[in-house]
């Protein structure tokens, strides 16, 4: 693996970690249930998969600037899922042993894409803005790999098999991980940290994370309940991991064409078109669940929702967070991920029921126009680097 340059080596971490996503995220709710579990439990397991948002990035990110071993970090925690996914095949599937491990899982699965995005924002250097959406795409790349791949299996073999397949991806990702050594320009260890509530306090620093809240409290639904949903709707199980790999390529595509939005727009024009669009997203996916047109429709504006908003996520971090901040600085934008997914999959889970899909979905899309009222705290310049 020397042979390749270092753009390859990220890539392929990306493209492993989010092979395990692409294969977690539209089976493991249809895997709970399988294993029996109702709409109510499985959203507080959706929950607790990333309730640790709240507090573990914050902990990692805090050891990653003070030790500066972000890729011994990266390894360690990526070797724990392994663990994880083989007990929870292993062991039997009750509640309180699934929310027990889904914990564990994702407080470290938090150690893994927070700081390994600090690790390729510093092994790119100043080529960061050419170069990064052409590594990250990589990533979804994988995320399409596993959906399909995974998608396809479970037509011929049983989802109870989901853990040991999980198992399997984690593993290949913790074995690249050793292709990749710490980044050279990275901060090494720190005897005393620089704050962040100054940072913090900065207008587009502040009414950024709060409005990340609020567009990852509307994906919550869709982060929990979409395989769930189309699946009552009558969708196979290859219809759902396409429907999945729309909105990954759809992604892609923004990766790869970012700078065309960026270079010309303003943060807060782009950001205030991403909840808009978001919003319209979920108010389709509400409207018309028989329609596979329209899912697929509502799926390609997924390049807005986390692709485009993604990309000026990481500008907002790197330039107002210093060297020896990413590692919180990330944490930060993992753990506003969690608190909005995890605080509206359990009220999704609670009224899913109660109200319909369609309806929890309308909703979500609703609540993105609340995000609009914070766009005011960002630049209206177009900002070049």
């Amino acid at each position: 693996m020397q042979c390749f340059p270092i753009q390859s080596k990220l890539g392929g971490f990306y493209f492993f970690y989010y092979a395990i996503v692409g294969t977690f995220m539209p089976f493991w709710n249809l895997y709970l249930e399988d294993q029996g579990f109702n709409y109510q439990e499985i959203g507080i397991l959706s929950s607790i998969a990333i309730i640790t948002r709240f507090f573990a990035p914050f902990i990692w990110g805090w050891i990653a600037d003070k030790s500066g071993k972000r890729m011994l970090l990266v390894r360690f925690a990526t070797w724990m899922e392994c663990c994880i996914w083989l007990l929870i095949f292993v062991i039997p599937n009750s509640f309180q042993s699934i929310a027990f491990l889904m914990l564990i899982f994702s407080f470290f699965q938090n150690a893994i894409l927070a700081q390994f995005e600090g690790v390729t924002l510093f092994w790119l250097g100043e080529k960061r803005t050419e170069l990064y959406g052409k590594v990250r795409k990589w990533g979804s790349i994988g995320f399409i790999a596993g959906v399909f791949c995974i998608g396809a299996l479970l037509e011929i073999i049983q989802i109870s098999w989901l853990p040991i397949l999980l198992l399997c991806i984690a593993s290949l990702a913790f074995l690249w991980s050793f292709c990749i050594k710490e980044p050279t320009s990275a901060p090494h260890s720190q005897k005393q940290l620089e704050p962040l509530w100054p940072i913090l306090k900065r207008p587009v620093v502040a009414c950024f994370f709060i409005i990340e809240f609020v567009l990852l409290f509307s994906h919550a639904p869709f982060y929990s309940f979409y395989s769930n949903y189309l699946h009552q709707m009558g969708y196979s199980m290859g219809q759902i991991g396409m429907l999945w790999s729309v909105g990954v390529i759809a992604e892609i595509i923004m990766f790869t064409f970012a700078n065309v939005f960026l270079t010309r727009f303003s943060w807060r024009a782009l950001i205030c078109l991403c909840l808009i669009l978001t919003g319209f997203r979920w108010v389709i996916v509400g409207l018309y669940p028989h329609e596979f047109a329209w899912q697929f429709v509502g799926q390609t504006i997924h390049a807005f929702s986390f692709g485009l908003f993604h990309m000026i996520a990481m500008r907002i971090i790197f330039q107002n967070f210093s060297a020896g901040q990413q590692g919180r600085g990330q944490a930060l934008y993992s753990t506003m991920w969690g608190l909005g997914v995890a605080s509206g999959s359990v009220l999704a889970g609670h009224y899913w029921s109660l109200l319909s899909g369609q309806v929890v979905f309308l909703l979500a899309g609703a609540s993105t126009l609340a995000g609009l009222c914070f766009t005011a705290g960002l630049p209206k310049k177009i900002q070049v680097n």
